[in-house]
C-alpha cells in the first residue's frame, strides 16, 4: 500500500521523522491507509509555505481565482469513483452518501468560484468634509481548516473553499478517520492549477493532534481557524483560539428536534423524519435526534416510522446492496448500543431496530423517551432516534429547547404561518419547515447556536468570516488641527 505524504509547497513529501500512521477498515479489520504522521516541525514548515505564498495569492485578481475553483469542482467530480471507495474503506459510508458528499461539494466550490466578485465594501458617510471613508475587506492571512470525517468531501471542501475564494491561504488538518479522502480534495485542487503554497494538507497520528493543532493556531501567521466536529474538541479548539486571540468558526454537534403539530401530514413527516434519522447512519451533525409529536397523532405517527425504519436494513457498503452502511467504529457502536440499553432499562419502548453486530447497527426508533435516559440529552450520532409525545405547542417548544445544543430543526404542520411561528422559537441556527432536519446547501448561512457553536459557513456569510473588514480614508484638502 502507498503511504500518502503530507501536502507542502505542492509536493508530496513524508514525515520529517519517517512516521506513519493507519486507519482500519471499520468492517474488514484491514487497513485502509497508511499516512505520514506529522511532526511539529513539519506542521509548522507547512505554515510558513501559507504565509509565503499569502501576499501573491491575496493580489491575484477574482477572475483567476473563480477560474481555478470552478476547474476543481469538476476535477473533483471526475474523482467520485475514488471518493466513494474511499469513504466505504475508512468510513463505511455507502456509495449513496459518498455521491451526495462529491456533488454538494462541487456546488460549494462553484459557489465560491461565484463569490469572488462579491468581496466588497461600501462607502461610509463622514463627518468631515473632503474625506473619503470607506470600510474595505481584504484576505485575513493564513486560514487553519479543520474538518471531520463523518460527510468528509462536503464539509472539507467547506473548510477551504471560501477562504481560498477570499484570497487567503489554506493548511488543511486532515481526519485521522479519513485522510485519504481528504487528500483526494487537496490533489483535485492542486491538479485545478493551485499555486505553490497556496493550500497544504498536514495528516498526524491520532495521539498528536492537540499538539499538532495547537503548534499551528499559536504560529503568528495563521489568522483564522475554522472547525467542524464534536462541541468537546470545539471547546478545546476555542479555548487555544482565544489564548491567541484568533478568531474561531465553529460548527459543532448537534440534537435536532423534529416537530410534528396535530395537522401535520404524517407520511411527508415520516418520510422526512426517516432520512433525517438514518441516512449515514445517523452520522450528520444535523440528524434528527428528537422526534416532539403531538399526542393527538402520536400513536399513527410511531407505527408508521417503525415500518419505514425496518425496511431500511445495514450491511458492508462495498457490496452495495443495503440502504444504510456501518457506523465510523467499535466505539461507536458499542457506545449506541449502550444508550439504547440505557432508554429501554428505564421504560423506553424499542419499535424498531435496537440489534448490532460489530460495526452495523440497525436503525432504531424509541418511543417515550423520558429525560431520565441517558439518550434524551445525548448526542447519539448513531442510527437512533427518540420520541417524545407533547400536549401542547408550548410543551412542544419547551421540549425542543430542552437540549444544550442548537444546530438545525424542523416543524411539520399543515398550516404554515402556525408552524412558522413555533419555528421561530426554536433555539437553533437553522429550521426547515415541512422538510427534514439534514438540508444543506452551499450558499446557506449554516451554522448554529449554544453548544453547537458560532459563525456562519456559506455564501455571502463565509465572506464575513474569512476576511478582515477595514476602515480607510482618503483626505482631500487641508485639515484643520486644535494643536
Amino acid at each position: 500500500m502507498t503511504v500518502l505524504g503530507l501536502k507542502i509547497n505542492n509536493l508530496d513529501q513524508g514525515a520529517s521523522d519517517g512516521r506513519t500512521f493507519t486507519r482500519i477498515n471499520p468492517i474488514s479489520g484491514e487497513v485502509a491507509s497508511e499516512v505520514a504522521a506529522a511532526s511539529l516541525e513539519d506542521a509548522r514548515q507547512a505554515v510558513n509555505a501559507a504565509a509565503k505564498a499569502f501576499p501573491a495569492w491575496a493580489a491575484t485578481g477574482p477572475g483567476l481565482r473563480r477560474k481555478i475553483l470552478l476547474a476543481a469542482a469538476d476535477k473533483l467530480q471526475a474523482r467520485v469513483d475514488d471518493f466513494i471507495k474511499a469513504m466505504a474503506e475508512e468510513t463505511g459510508a455507502t456509495a449513496g452518501w459518498a455521491g451526495f458528499n462529491v456533488k454538494l461539494a462541487s456546488d460549494m466550490l462553484r459557489e465560491a468560484a461565484a463569490m469572488t466578485t462579491q468581496i466588497t465594501g461600501e462607502i461610509i458617510p463622514s463627518e468631515r468634509p473632503g474625506s473619503l471613508s470607506m470600510g474595505v475587506r481584504q484576505p485575513a492571512g493564513v486560514v487553519l481548516s479543520i474538518a471531520p470525517w463523518n460527510a468528509p468531501v462536503i464539509l472539507g471542501v467547506r473548510s477551504l473553499a471560501m477562504p481560498l475564494a477570499c484570497g487567503n491561504t489554506v493548511v488543511m488538518k486532515t481526519s485521522e478517520i479519513c485522510p485519504r479522502t481528504h487528500r483526494l480534495i487537496i490533489d483535485s485542487l492542486h491538479e485545478a492549477g493551485l499555486p505553490e503554497g497556496v493550500l497544504n494538507a498536514v495528516s498526524n497520528a491520532p495521539e498528536d493532534a492537540a499538539t499538532i493543532v495547537e503548534t499551528m493556531i499559536a504560529h503568528p501567521a495563521v489568522r483564522r481557524i475554522n472547525f467542524t466536529g464534536s462541541t468537546r474538541v470545539g471547546r478545546i479548539i476555542a479555548e487555544t483560539a482565544g489564548r491567541y486571540l484568533k478568531p474561531a468558526l465553529l460548527e459543532l454537534g448537534g440534537k435536532a428536534p423534529f416537530v410534528v403539530l396535530d395537522d401535520a401530514d404524517i407520511d411527508q413527516a415520516v418520510a422526512a423524519a426517516a432520512f433525517g434519522a438514518y441516512m449515514n447512519q445517523g452520522q450528520i451533525c444535523m440528524s434528527t435526534e428528537r422526534i416532539v409529536v403531538d399526542e393527538t397523532v402520536a400513536d399513527r405517527f410511531v407505527e408508521a416510522l417503525a415500518a419505514k425504519a425496518k425496511t431500511l436494513t445495514a450491511g458492508d457498503p462495498r457490496l452495495g446492496n443495503t440502504p444504510l452502511g456501518s457506523v465510523v467504529d467499535g466505539h461507536a457502536a458499542r457506545r449506541i448500543d449502550q444508550l439504547i440499553r440505557d432508554a429501554v432499562a428505564k421504560g423506553a419502548i424499542l419499535c424498531a431496530g435496537g440489534g448490532t453486530d460489530g460495526t452495523i447497527v440497525e436503525a432504531t426508533l424509541l418511543d417515550r423517551v423520558t429525560p431520565a435516559m441517558r439518550i434524551y440529552a445525548e448526542e447519539s450520532f448513531g442510527p437512533v432516534v427518540s420520541v417524545m409525545r407533547v400536549g401542547s405547542i408550548d410543551e412542544a417548544v419547551r421540549v425542543a429547547n430542552d437540549t444544550e445544543y442548537g444546530l438545525s430543526a424542523a416543524v411539520f404542520g399543515r398550516d404554515v404561518n402556525r408552524a412558522m411561528q413555533v419555528a421561530r422559537r426554536i433555539e437553533s441556527g437553522i429550521c426547515h419547515i415541512n422538510g427534514p432536519t439534514v438540508h444543506d446547501e452551499a450558499q446557506v448561512p449554516f451554522g448554529g447556536v449554544k453548544q453547537s457553536g458560532y459563525g456562519r459557513f456559506g455564501g455571502r456569510a463565509g465572506i464575513a468570516e474569512f476576511t478582515e473588514l477595514r476602515w480607510i480614508t482618503v483626505q482631500d484638502g487641508p485639515i484643520h488641527y486644535p494643536i
